[in-house]
C-alpha cells in the first residue's frame, strides 16, 4: 500500500477546510461564551490550537528527516503526544494516521487498524474521517476482511475523495472476484477527476481487468 499521495491529497484538503470549515468552529464558540465569556474561551482555544499544531508540526518535520530509525521513534512519540495530550483536536487524528503509516510500513497491520479506527471516529474533520475510512478499508483488505472495508465506504464525498473511495472500493471487489463491479469503481474514480492524468494508476487497472477479459 502506498500512502504518499494521500498524504499530499490531505494537506491540500486541510487547507480547504481551513477555509471553509471556520464558519461552523465559529458558531460553536459563540455558544459557548455565553458561559466561558468570549475573550476567555478565545484565548483557551487558541493556546490549546497554537501547543498542538506546533507539536504537529514538529512530528512531521520528524517524519520527513531522513536519519532513519531515530527520526521515526522521535515522530512516533511526538504522535504520541498529540494524542495523549490533545485527544479532540483534529491534529491528534493526523497523527493517529502517520502512527497507522508506520505500523503498515511494519507490518504491524492490527497496530494500523486500531489506530485508524480512532482517526476514523474523529467528527470534528469529515475530512479527517474520510482519509482515515478509506486506509482502514485498505488495510482491512489487507487482513482479509474486504468485505468489511466495503461497509466503511459510503456517505457523501466529491473529488479525489470519491476518487479515492472508488479506487479502494475497486481494489476490494478485485479482492473478492467481483470484476463487473471492480471495473464499474475504477471508471467511477476516473470520472470524479478533473485531470485522469492525475491518476495513472486508474487507468493501468482498468486496463488489466480489460486484459483478463481478452
Amino acid at each position: 500500500m502506498s500512502y504518499q499521495s494521500d498524504e499530499e491529497q490531505v494537506e491540500k484538503l486541510k487547507e480547504m477546510w481551513k477555509r471553509h470549515g471556520m464558519p461552523l468552529l465559529t458558531g460553536v464558540a459563540l455558544a459557548l461564551a455565553g458561559t466561558f465569556g468570549w475573550q476567555g474561551w478565545n484565548n483557551y482555544q487558541d493556546g490549546l490550537a497554537a501547543n498542538a499544531s506546533a507539536l504537529y508540526q514538529n512530528m512531521l518535520e520528524s517524519t520527513l528527516e531522513s536519519e532513519g530509525v531515530e527520526a521515526r521513534i522521535r515522530a512516533a512519540a511526538l504522535a504520541e503526544q498529540l494524542r495523549a495530550d490533545y485527544p479532540k483536536s483534529r491534529y491528534a487524528g493526523y497523527a493517529a494516521l502517520m502512527q497507522a503509516r508506520l505500523a503498515v510500513e511494519a507490518d504491524d497491520l492490527d497496530a494500523a487498524e486500531k489506530l485508524l479506527r480512532e482517526a476514523a471516529a474523529f467528527k470534528g474533520d469529515p475530512i479527517l474521517k474520510e482519509v482515515a475510512s478509506q486506509r482502514l478499508a485498505r488495510v482491512l483488505g489487507e487482513l482479509s476482511r474486504a468485505e468489511e472495508g466495503l461497509a466503511l465506504l459510503s456517505g457523501d464525498v466529491r473529488g479525489e475523495l470519491l476518487a479515492g473511495r472508488e479506487e479502494v472500493r475497486g481494489d476490494l471487489l478485485l479482492q473478492l472476484e467481483r470484476t463487473d463491479e471492480a471495473r464499474a469503481a475504477y471508471q467511477a474514480a476516473i470520472a470524479a477527476v478533473e485531470d485522469p492524468r492525475a491518476r495513472p494508476q486508474l487507468q493501468l487497472k482498468l486496463d488489466d481487468l480489460a486484459e483478463e477479459v481478452l
